[in-house]
């Protein structure tokens, strides 16, 4: 699992964490019931403490992101598929709102921002 830490980010250690696999998890990239690192490996692998692994997975469980099983390990959990679309909707929703007052903040017309997302969507 690729985990990048910034040191340099405001944003704390486990919330890059969570940031992250959350992100994986949307995007398919870790798998439903598809095994996650132990916190103490993934503590020693991000070379951070297992107390900041470890808050990071419980908030990811609180989320339903993963579960844990005891003695056998920490799972992504088993979406349902109408439910992980909506999360995504939602992601995308609020980016698009950002995107909206940055845009009003430099009297961008709706038709200058149709053209630049027609623009960017094409290119990506």
């Amino acid at each position: 699992m690729d985990i990048i830490i910034s040191n340099s980010s405001e944003e704390p250690i486990y919330e890059q964490i969570v940031r992250q696999i959350k992100e994986a998890i949307l995007k398919g990239e870790l798998e439903e019931r598809e095994l996650l690192p132990s916190i103490r490996n993934l503590a020693k692998e991000l070379q951070i403490s297992v107390i900041t692994t470890k808050r990071a997975y419980d908030e990811l469980e609180k989320e339903g992101f993963i579960t844990t099983i005891p003695g056998k390990g920490t799972y992504v959990a088993a979406q349902n598929k109408e439910l992980m679309r909506e999360k995504r909707l939602k992601i995308v929703e609020e980016k698009l709102v950002e995107a909206i007052i940055a845009a009003k903040a430099v009297n961008l017309s709706l038709e200058e921002i149709k053209e630049m997302l027609e623009i960017l969507y094409k290119e990506v």
